[in-house]
């Protein structure tokens, strides 16, 4: 009867306290028992509220009910669906809201009410994918900036496969440390893109400097993610590399000078086709005709092969020592231990070239460091 009164009421009721009465018929449905004869009642009241001209009214609703655990869930539903200004309370905070339900709001929803549920605290890993399935950047960010929300690695992927043009994506997915390699390395790919075309450097240096440069950096930030990249992640990162055709000999020889060798195994048994235990033993242990048979398998050529035998056996004598000095590395012996060939222009020449040319790098990196460490200590 009370709730009959309250209906007839509201038929007449200004905008504001029908928006008033909403809040406390809230209050007292959530203070009764489940077993309570009125909890029905409340809860048909509720339902005749959700279609109230007025907006105020809707909003009172959801914002009683967002936190509740035992709010009905038919009116949270409605709610969620209702515009933006009033969906808020129950998108973002509704413990009603199950998985599915936010993907299937995802995937009805506009743009404002995607970044709601983006933004949700604890957003679970469907939902997360979902997200990044069907949303835009400003979503995406939203759900990047989400400390709290389950964001799976294939998520991140999809993220930066779709958003990676976007600066502000790809600097959120490039300062997550569980941003899979694959994704990381797209999205290097991106920022080597969009400095070759920013303007500024279009306008500072010629063509032939800017593709050095950029080519250069895009190895230099390979080789370094390469160092982040999970063990699992390994083959599939190299299958791309290769697919792209960036698996070129001296692409291979500055990771092995770098002392990349997980990678360095791992491009090996893709591009030579051996299982993995055998190249790895080969590398490690194998004699020097069974390092050499095992390049030559790789596709590399009887001269080239050779350069990178001795690198491997260089590689060997390094590790077996029980210190080593900051920034020691094979660059250096291995120049010395090799006689360049009379013509300049040949790939051991040219692979030889690049090795010093990381020599001279290092030594220029280590000066830097040992400069600023002076200019500290002074």
């Amino acid at each position: 009867m009370i709730v009959k009164a309250f209906l007839q009421w509201a038929e007449t009721a200004g905008a504001a306290d029908r928006a008033k009465a909403a809040h406390a018929l809230v209050r007292a449905y959530l203070r009764v028992g489940p077993a309570d004869e009125t909890r029905q009642a409340a809860i048909h009241a509720m339902m005749h509220l959700l279609d109230d001209p007025s907006p105020l009214v809707r909003q009172a609703l959801s914002e009683s009910l967002g936190r509740s655990a035992a709010a009905p869930r038919g009116v949270v539903l409605a709610l969620a669906e209702d515009q933006p200004e009033i969906a808020c309370h129950v998108l973002t905070l509704s413990p009603i809201l199950t998985e599915m339900d936010l993907v299937d709001l995802i995937g009805r929803s506009g743009a404002v009410s995607r970044g709601l549920i983006a933004a949700r605290p604890g957003l679970t890993r469907g939902a997360c994918a979902a997200i990044a399935e069907v949303g835009d950047a400003a979503e995406a960010i939203l759900l990047l900036d989400n400390s709290s929300a389950m964001v799976a690695r294939q998520t991140l992927c999809r993220l930066a496969e779709r958003h990676g043009h976007h600066a502000g994506v790809r600097d959120l997915l490039l300062a997550r440390a569980d941003l899979p390699a694959s994704a990381r390395n797209r999205l290097v790919q991106q920022v080597t893109a969009a400095l070759t075309n920013s303007l500024l450097v279009r306008a500072t240096l010629s063509p032939s400097r800017i593709a050095h440069l950029t080519q250069e950096a895009d190895k230099a930030a390979t080789l370094a993610m390469l160092e982040t990249a999970l063990p699992d992640e390994m083959p599939v990162l190299v299958d791309r590399l290769r697919q792209a055709g960036r698996l070129t000999p001296a692409f291979l020889m500055h990771a092995l000078c770098s002392g990349r060798i997980e990678f360095f195994a791992s491009a090996l048994t893709n591009i030579s086709g051996l299982e993995e235990r055998r190249v790895r033993s080969i590398l490690a242990t194998g004699r020097r005709h069974a390092v050499r048979a095992l390049y030559e398998a790789s596709r590399l050529g009887r001269d080239i092969a050779e350069v990178f035998v001795e690198a491997t056996l260089l590689w060997r004598e390094l590790m077996r020592r029980p210190y080593l000095s900051a920034g020691e590395s094979i660059c250096q012996p291995l120049i010395d231990r090799l006689n360049r060939p009379a013509d300049p222009f040949s790939p051991v020449s040219q692979l030889l070239d690049l090795v010093e040319t990381m020599h001279h790098s290092e030594e220029r990196r280590l000066a830097r460091a040992f400069a600023s460490h002076r200019a500290i200590a002074a």
